[in-house]
């Protein structure tokens, strides 16, 4: 079927960065699934947890932009796996305060030193400047 569009998918902004995402997140998730048995959701919530200390869900949700039912099979199997506990706030008890246990700060330690090696060795073949491009030209996209 021959193509009479001028619409090129390869060059379609939101399929290039979804190509992306894909291309460069493919070693690293499977790093942290291999190790620690997690997907990428929990991965995320854990790193948050790491990042900021504790937190609600509802605030992971706002932060990083994950809907709460994501969120919330993320803390399940997380806790399962003693990676994070919950505490019933004072003023509301229907909502929790997540925090990472031990293992959960360990975990986020080795997965920190993980991502920033691949992170380096993903821009490696990148000029600093087009890195410093690129990085501020996504943080515009996502709104950051």
């Amino acid at each position: 079927m021959a193509n009479n569009s001028k619409f090129d998918l390869q060059d379609f902004l939101p399929y290039l960065l979804n190509q992306a995402a894909d291309a460069s997140s493919l070693d690293f998730q499977r790093y942290y699934k291999d190790r620690y048995g997690m997907l990428r959701t929990e991965w995320r919530v854990l790193f948050h947890l790491g990042r900021y200390g504790k937190m609600t869900a509802k605030e992971i949700c706002e932060r990083a932009r994950i809907h709460k039912t994501k969120v919330s099979r993320s803390v399940a199997a997380l806790e399962r796996k003693r990676f994070l506990t919950r505490t019933a706030l004072e003023d509301d008890r229907r909502h929790e305060e997540l925090s990472l246990t031990r293992a959960g700060q360990s975990a986020y330690a080795d997965l920190s030193r993980e991502a920033a090696r691949f992170d380096k060795d993903l821009v490696s073949h990148i000029s600093q400047a087009d890195q410093d491009v690129l990085r501020r030209c996504l943080r515009q996209i996502a709104g950051f």
